[in-house]
C-alpha cells in the first residue's frame, strides 16, 4: 500500500435530541497490521441504520452502547487486502460488523465471505442481509399473516418495511404501507405491489388510513411508533398481532414520548404486541437466508438502495435516516472493489 494512515469516524459526544456533525470526529490512525488468524480489509460499503442512534446513548439496552472517542461500528462489506488466515485470501469480498474506518483488522470469527456472483454484494447489507432477515422473522414468527388478512407496515419505504410488505404479499395478505412522500407512495404501489399506501404527513392520516383499511388491521409491523402507531391502533381487529421492530419517531426525542395509552385497545381486541431484535433468531439465520435468496432469485423480492458516495459523508447519510431521505436501504460507498 502507498500510505500508512487512514481515517476513522469516532463518536465525539452522546447527542441529546437529533445528532449533528459535532457528534462525530474524523480521526487519523495508522493502518493496522493483522496478527495470526486475522485479515486486513479495505471498506467498500457501510450500512447506516436507525438502531445506531440508540447505541449512542449510555443506557442499558439489548446491545452495548458505542464508546466515546472510539470508532463507531456497523454492518460493513469489505475486501481482503492482506491475510494471515487460511480461511481468507487477498481479494475476497467479506461482510461483518466492523469499524467506520477506511481499513480494519478482523479476526476469522468476525467476518464471512460472500459470493459476488450470486447477487449484487450490497444486497447482503439489505434485502438478503440483516434488514431482510429482520423483516422475515418479525413478520412470520410474530405477525403470522394469513391469506386475505390485512397487514399494515409503517416505515414501509425503508429497508425493513419494504421487505415486510413484499413477504406479506408472498403470503397472500392485503398490504397497506405508510410512508412519508408521494414518491415513496408511488414506489410502494407501482414497484413493490402494495395494495394501498398512505402518506403519514397528511393532515387527514386517520381518515385516509381507515379508508385504506375498511376491514380493519390484522397485523401491524411497527417501525415508527408515535402518532402513526396511535392511528393504526384505532383500527386493530380482534386477535391482531403487532411485531414491534422500531420506534424511529422517538429516537431523537429529548423528553418522554407521550401519547395515547394502548392497553385498552389491546384488551378490547385481545391483541398481541411483541418487541424483538434480530439477535433473538440467530440460530435460524441459515433458514431465513436460504428462503430470502430463493424468493430473490424467483423475482419475488425487489429492493431499492440509496447510496451516498464518499467516506466523509457517512454522518450525513446517517442523519438523513431521521429526515426520511432514503428510499430502501441507506448505504455509504467508501471505495471501489478491486479485481
Amino acid at each position: 500500500m502507498n500510505t500508512s494512515t487512514q481515517t476513522e469516524i469516532h463518536l465525539a459526544n452522546r447527542p441529546s435530541g437529533m445528532p449533528s456533525d459535532k457528534d462525530f470526529d474524523f480521526v487519523t490512525r495508522a493502518i493496522p497490521t493483522p496478527n495470526d488468524k486475522e485479515v486486513l480489509v479495505r471498506t467498500l460499503y457501510l450500512s447506516v441504520d436507525p438502531y445506531m442512534r440508540g447505541r449512542m446513548q449510555d443506557a442499558k439496552s439489548y446491545i452495548a452502547p458505542f464508546k466515546l472517542h472510539e470508532a463507531i461500528v456497523g454492518g460493513t462489506i469489505a475486501q481482503v487486502v492482506q491475510s494471515n488466515s487460511s480461511q481468507f485470501k487477498k481479494g475476497d469480498i467479506v461482510i461483518g460488523n466492523l469499524k467506520w474506518a477506511e481499513y480494519s483488522v478482523a479476526s476469522e470469527k468476525e467476518i464471512r465471505v460472500i459470493d459476488p456472483s450470486a447477487a449484487p454484494i450490497t444486497t447482503h447489507l439489505g434485502i438478503l442481509g440483516l434488514t431482510g432477515l429482520t423483516a422475515y422473522f418479525g413478520l412470520l414468527d410474530i405477525g403470522k399473516p394469513q391469506k386475505g388478512e390485512v397487514v399494515v407496515v409503517s416505515g414501509a419505504a425503508g429497508a425493513v418495511g419494504s421487505a415486510v410488505g413484499q413477504i406479506a404479499k408472498i403470503k397472500g395478505a392485503h398490504v397497506v404501507g405508510i410512508a412519508g412522500s408521494d414518491e415513496k407512495i408511488r414506489y410502494l404501489k407501482e414497484e413493490l405491489g402494495f395494495d394501498e399506501a398512505v402518506n403519514y404527513k397528511s393532515a387527514h392520516l386517520q381518515e385516509e388510513l381507515a379508508k385504506a383499511c375498511p376491514n380493519g388491521v390484522d397485523v401491524y409491523f411497527d417501525n415508527v411508533g408515535g402518532e402513526v402507531t396511535d392511528a393504526v391502533f384505532t383500527l386493530l381487529n380482534r386477535n391482531a398481532r403487532i411485531p414491534l421492530c422500531g420506534a424511529i419517531s422517538s429516537y431523537n426525542a429529548e423528553g418522554k414520548d407521550l401519547g395515547p395509552r394502548l392497553q385498552s385497545a389491546m384488551i378490547k381486541t385481545s391483541s398481541l404486541m411483541k418487541g424483538f431484535t434480530l439477535g433473538d433468531y440467530s440460530s435460524q439465520f441459515k433458514e431465513g437466508s436460504t428462503q430470502l435468496i430463493q424468493w430473490f432469485q424467483e423475482g419475488k423480492l425487489k429492493y431499492e438502495e440509496t447510496i451516498v458516495e464518499g467516506f466523509e459523508k457517512t454522518p450525513e447519510a446517517f442523519l438523513g435516516l431521521f429526515k426520511g431521505n432514503n428510499l430502501g436501504k441507506q448505504l455509504v460507498k467508501v471505495a471501489d472493489q478491486e479485481n
